[in-house]
């Protein structure tokens, strides 16, 4: 499950300036800064297209004018249902009267004044990006027309591969582990200038990647592919390259990158979604495994940094979470990395950080520990005022809260949200899924697939000999509104390139009678294809491909997860690994297998033997490519 959801996920065009899904028009800026009485105009940069430092004077000016519960509002970041902030589905309207107690975007931000909203594809906010666009400025409009109004920091998991909110037509890219295979740094500062690029055509400024946690642990629920990889240095140049290509351009910051999750999160077995994981390194191995890409977000200026909802003794013996951990966030993120940016933590409404307070008390222990954004916490009222209660009761002062919010204030400034709170539709048609982005996405892609097995040369595919291919295994949902299923994806793929494919879905646990039908269908085929995903010991997906092996056709298993698929296939004559199904890495994978490009990636993750963990059965660094042997 992706990082911000809560356990409670609920399962036409318009142009000039007037949306298409219920918002009213967009108002002109004049009109806007005549409804926040000046305020706004109080916080101009200059007129230059860069965006000067923020000037802290004026932003404390406007701190000052505040109420008290406008200050606690803009500690929050919250989920709300709808395609629309003021007309949405009844269903969502339902959704945000059950959860929330507002029927609206609009009347959320009336009512708690949050400074942030999150979008997700579960709660319809992402339908498509002429939708998201109208969705953002109904979203500023509702908050810059209150008395005081200011702009809202709207934010989305969009780390590409498994976890994206923002679908097709929008440009996505593979995802963090991929790009960690591809071992290129101008290629992830390209993801994020393009991703940001898109964005910020979208009204979304906040995005809560890259994810910076060094997976050690094969077994991890959580992170997994969405790491760039095991190698501490290598992750840590990915990450920076990446934050640079989100928050550096010619004109102005695109979008707040958003490292994640410290102080890291790559070596556990225990989702924080439903459990509280416990990270045992010391703190030596700490400093060697976990926190150089931390280190090297804060050197490339990272705007923002998302908490864990992990237990780290070596670094805070107290049982808490680092999320409400002082010692961890103010002790060594804020004193010892330096860092003075943004804190968010990760969603409120995770076990991992449930599991010892109420959730009355987490987003205050949160706050003394040093976050400044609170995400998505389960009940926002109960969030909401246990902060103004604790401000009340003296618990925390005023001054506490002033300080968290001047960096929220400074980073909505740092990205001109005073001065461009608004997007337009022709931006978007200018910016999000260009044919030059989805081209270069597809560059990147063939940079990353990872030929891991190739006996006697099995690839490429030859069409003359294996004219006929059967396309079979998992078809897990499409993660990211792409088109799937993926064996279907394969199958089209295979075909406009030359080859007769059938797709036949056998999915993650195929029974006995699956298989069966398989393995007939693999007698009338040349060759087969079989994407696996997440393979055990025990998986039926093994007996599957040994069956298929069995007939005697070539059997080209493609990973389309975890590369550590392969050690529980070891008499497979060939093996690629695309770390992720989303179309853009599959139609990679496609065009590997047939031949139109040579693989390139290398493992940036060791895959240990099935029978004996202790030992490699692939070290980092391997990988095969057309004509030659094995390479580091």
């Amino acid at each position: 499950m992706p990082d911000t959801s809560t356990g409670s996920r609920r399962n036409g065009r318009s142009t000039g300036s007037t949306a298409s899904t219920g918002n009213t028009a967009t108002p002109a800026r004049r009109t806007v800064l005549a409804a926040t009485t000046g305020l706004t105009t109080a916080l101009a940069l200059g007129g230059t297209a860069h965006a000067a430092a923020p000037d802290d004077r004026k932003l404390r000016a406007l701190i000052a004018r505040m109420t008290l519960p406008e200050k606690v509002g803009q500690l929050f970041v919250m989920r709300v249902y709808g395609h629309s902030a003021t007309a949405p589905d009844q269903a969502d309207i339902d959704a945000n009267l059950k959860e929330i107690g507002v029927r609206t975007a609009a009347e959320l931000i009336a009512r708690y004044r949050v400074g942030g909203i999150i979008y997700f594809t579960w709660a319809h906010n992402t339908r498509d990006p002429h939708q998201i666009a109208d969705l953002s400025n109904g979203i500023q409009k509702a908050s810059l027309t209150q008395p005081r109004g200011l702009p809202v920091l709207i934010s989305t998991d969009q780390e590409h591969g498994i976890v994206c909110r923002v679908g097709e037509p929008a440009t996505l890219f593979p995802g963090a582990m991929a790009i960690g295979a591809g071992g290129s740094g101008t290629d992830a500062r390209t993801l994020g200038r393009i991703a940001g690029q898109e964005l910020k055509a979208l009204g979304i400024r906040q995005n809560y990647s890259p994810v910076a946690d060094v997976n050690v642990n094969p077994a991890n629920p959580v992170i997994g592919v969405r790491s760039f990889g095991a190698d501490p240095d290598a992750v840590a140049g990915m990450v920076a390259a990446e934050v640079a290509g989100y928050q550096r351009s010619r004109h102005d910051r695109q979008v707040a990158a958003t490292a994640k999750h410290f102080p890291g999160h790559g070596d556990t077995a225990v989702d924080s979604h439903y459990g509280f994981p416990v990270i045992t390194h010391s703190r030596e191995q700490w400093e060697t495994l976990d926190a150089p890409p931390f280190r090297a977000a804060v050197r490339a200026g990272i705007d923002s940094i998302m908490t864990a909802h992990i237990m780290v003794p070596a670094l805070d013996d107290s049982g808490d979470p680092a999320t409400l951990s002082r010692p961890i966030l103010t002790g060594i993120l804020r004193e010892e990395l330096g860092y003075d940016g943004l804190v968010v933590t990760d969603s409120l409404g995770m076990e991992g950080v449930r599991t010892k307070y109420g959730d009355d008390r987490v987003p205050v222990l949160a706050l003394k520990a040093g976050v400044d954004q609170l995400l998505n916490p389960p009940n926002l009222a109960i969030a909401w005022n246990a902060v103004l209660k604790a401000v009340q009761d003296g618990e925390l002062t005023e001054a506490r809260l002033d300080e968290s919010i001047l960096r929220v204030l400074r980073l909505k400034a740092k990205l001109r949200l005073f001065e461009e709170p608004y997007v337009s539709q022709g931006g978007v048609d200018r910016n999000v899924g260009t044919a030059s982005h989805l081209k270069t996405a597809d560059r990147i892609a063939e940079r990353t697939t990872t030929l891991l097995v190739n006996e006697g040369h099995l690839l490429p595919l030859s069409r003359r000999a294996c004219p006929r291919l059967l396309v079979v295994g998992a078809d897990p949902a499409s993660p990211s509104g792409t088109t799937g299923p993926p064996t279907g994806v394969l199958a089209t793929a295979l075909t406009e390139l030359g080859f007769t494919a059938t797709a036949l879905s056998t999915g993650t646990a195929p029974s006995s009678s699956t298989i069966a039908r398989a393995v007939e269908a693999a007698r009338a085929a040349d060759a087969v294809v079989v994407g696996t995903y997440n393979v055990t010991a025990s998986s039926t997906q093994k007996t599957l491909v040994e069956q298929l092996l069995a007939t005697g056709r070539p059997v080209v298993a493609v990973a389309i997860r975890n590369p550590y698929d392969v050690a529980h296939l070891p008499a497979v004559q060939a093996c690629l690994a695309s770390y992720s199904w989303t179309d853009v890495e599959l139609r990679a994978a496609a065009r590997v297998i047939a031949g139109r490009v040579s693989p390139r990636g290398r493992l940036p993750v060791p895959v240990q033997r099935a029978d004996d963990p202790t030992r490699v059965l692939y070290p980092l660094g391997h990988g095969l490519s057309y004509g030659r042997g094995r390479s580091a």
